[in-house]
């Protein structure tokens, strides 16, 4: 019996081995397969508390306010106190926002909020439905919270870390013992109503346990005009098809410009004021995880003549317009990665793809029809003053022939530029755009204003601050719009929008970039931290600019002074090289208080 098992055993393992051993059609390497789960996760969950011990006095449900210019870990107790009422100062037609933190070493079942209306002492109200909730899911990233050591290439960090910022609306949700969950509070103050101090209650529940909240708003008698109508210039650049590959559509079907109408929208609601199209196929040399695709397909015909159709383009633009991005559209770009041009052969009906250097006579044979072609038909849709060709960082002599080229074809173009500072540049461009830390003396930038021209800055995977990094310090991105302001800036541009990695929801890696260096928002026209302190900033700018001509035309000595009070505090903001996050919080908020107290003086009747 013995001898047989024996030989059975031998037998199964010579024939595993040559089940191993034999190379079958499709297979894959086993060190290649992706681990599967056996369900889908929202977020990842393997992250680690650094101080177990403190979850020991956190029994119970435990609710707070905490502050939306923090990051609060999913596994470490937040460092707040229990506070359970929440003041703030706004403009009609403001959005206040606050972070309310729900956290416990129990596992919490069925949390979930109730707002109530907000009240004044007349009896006047702000209602319930003007409170948005989110619950924040954390998302992963390639740096450690605040980290300075950021570049354009890897990460020297070979873990992962989780970060805080996705939104995603909820009914309820359940809290996982020794975690916590920041929950972000979006109040719209309405444009029509009445000033004043306005108190209400959110109820917060979970299985078998209950707690209130309290909020106190003072609504200023000032008006914080629409979005739509802010002068503020935000250019983020888009991508629409990679919308279409998220959601696995057809790109340009119905449902893929559905669901576009609703992810511009978010954008529009922040003040967007650039439509970004593409006049040539993947102009960044194909480093998006979904490459952009041209708008306009250009056919060059059995006689050698060019022919154009714009049906991507009108269909983007007009879909834009309709949710209000309406003020420019940019064209890219001349000037694309390797030069690459692609083209339909008319003869043969396949795409051929050429490198044209601006240098190259083929350069000067396209562009000079093209823009013909293009400005006629801007013309007929009435969009040629909004237009602008757009050139991206290159070669000085590149860029100063793509120039020459465009200029020499209608001196009447508009031409942006995203790039370092180039005195040879600066009375050639009507939207000149600078790298954070690469700028133009102020002086340029007023003398600009006084020409018609319009000003702003950027930045990409530099510098590492400030940032809107997954992983930057949330003050960053709202301070970004108080240096514009400081500075002289017309606005803010940001590569990119919605350019997504392969799992954007949860994993913000985009190959060796820093994590969020490519996207604001997420799928399904979510918002989140980064986004949402964007525009706070951008609201701070039109409120200063909105005092600013009031103050001017103003008799009053007091609110004179306090103008001058602000400018001179922006002036410390111009200044600015260190961007400790101490010091952008103080900065920020001593810019606030100036700000509340001439909102109120301004209000004054003489």
């Amino acid at each position: 019996m013995r001898k047989t098992t024996l030989i059975f055993l031998s037998m199964q393992l010579l024939f595993a081995g040559l089940a191993s051993a034999q190379v079958y059609k499709g297979q894959i390497d086993s060190s290649l397969m992706p681990v599967l789960s056996p369900h889908y996760q929202d977020e990842f969950t393997f992250d680690k508390s650094t101080n177990q011990a403190q979850w020991n006095s956190q029994k119970g449900l435990h609710v707070g306010f905490g502050s939306t210019d923090a990051l609060y870990f999913r596994t470490e107790v937040p460092e707040v106190k229990e506070t359970l009422s929440w003041s703030g100062t706004a403009w009609k037609g403001e959005r206040l926002n606050t972070q309310i933190l729900v956290w416990s070493s129990d596992t919490l079942e069925q949390v979930r909020f109730k707002p109530n209306n907000l009240v004044n002492a007349t009896g006047n109200v702000i209602g319930k439905d003007d409170i948005k909730l989110n619950m924040v899911r954390y998302v992963l990233a390639n740096y450690p919270y605040g980290a300075s050591n950021v570049t354009c290439g890897d990460s020297p960090y070979k873990n992962g870390f989780l970060m805080p910022d996705r939104f995603e609306t909820f009914d309820r949700f359940n809290v996982p013992g020794k975690t916590v969950r920041p929950v972000w509070l979006s109040l719209n103050i309405p444009g029509n109503v009445q000033p004043g101090r306005y108190k209400g209650i959110i109820t917060v529940k979970a299985k078998g346990l209950e707690t209130s909240l309290e909020l106190n708003i003072d609504v200023q008698n000032q008006l914080l005009p629409p979005p739509h109508d802010w002068k503020y210039r935000l250019d983020l650049w888009q991508n629409p098809w990679v919308l279409a590959w998220d959601n696995h559509l057809q790109p340009w079907s119905a449902e893929h410009k559905l669901l576009l109408k609703k992810h511009l929208k978010l954008y529009a609601d922040a003040g967007g004021k650039y439509i970004t199209t593409y006049a040539v196929n993947s102009p960044w040399s194909d480093n998006s995880y979904s490459n952009e695709g041209g708008m306009i397909e250009s056919t060059k015909q059995k006689n050698g003549s060019w022919k154009f159709d714009y049906t991507i383009f009108d269909e983007y633009v007009e879909l834009a317009m309709s949710v209000g991005v309406d003020k420019a559209i940019t064209i890219y770009t001349p000037i694309p990665g390797g030069y690459r041009f692609r083209y339909i052969d008319g003869n043969t009906g396949d795409y051929v793809t050429e490198s044209w250097p601006p240098t190259s006579e083929k350069f000067k044979a396209y562009w000079n029809p093209f823009l013909n072609d293009l400005r006629s038909h801007l013309q007929k849709k009435g969009w040629l003053e909004k237009a602008y060709i757009g050139i991206n960082e290159s070669a000085m002599d590149e860029t100063l022939t793509a120039i020459k080229v465009v200029r020499d074809n209608w001196p009447n173009w508009k031409i942006t530029y995203a790039g370092d500072w180039h005195p040879e540049l600066n009375d050639l461009l009507n939207d000149y755009c600078f790298l954070s830390g690469k700028e133009l003396p102020l002086n340029v930038v007023k003398n600009r204003a006084a020409k018609g021209f319009t000003t702003t800055y950027y930045v990409c995977c530099n510098p590492p601050k400030p940032n809107n990094f997954l992983f930057s310090p949330p003050i960053e991105g709202r301070w970004i719009s108080w240096y514009a302001s400081a500075y002289g800036y017309n606005g803010f541009l940001r590569w990119a929008y919605d350019a997504w990695p392969q799992d954007p929801t949860r994993d913000a890696r985009h190959g060796s970039w820093a994590a969020g260096d490519c996207y604001l928002v997420y799928p399904g026209a979510n918002s989140g931290i980064r986004f949402e302190k964007l525009r706070e900033g951008i609201a701070d700018y039109e409120k200063i600019r909105i005092l600013r001509e009031m103050a001017s035309v103003s008799t009053d000595r007091k609110a004179k002074d306090l103008m001058k009070k602000l400018d001179e505090h922006l002036k410390t903001l111009a200044t600015e090289r260190g961007y400790n996050e101490d010091s952008l919080k103080m900065q920020i908020y001593e810019g606030q208080k100036i700000i509340i107290d001439l909102s109120d003086r301004l209000a004054r009747k003489y």
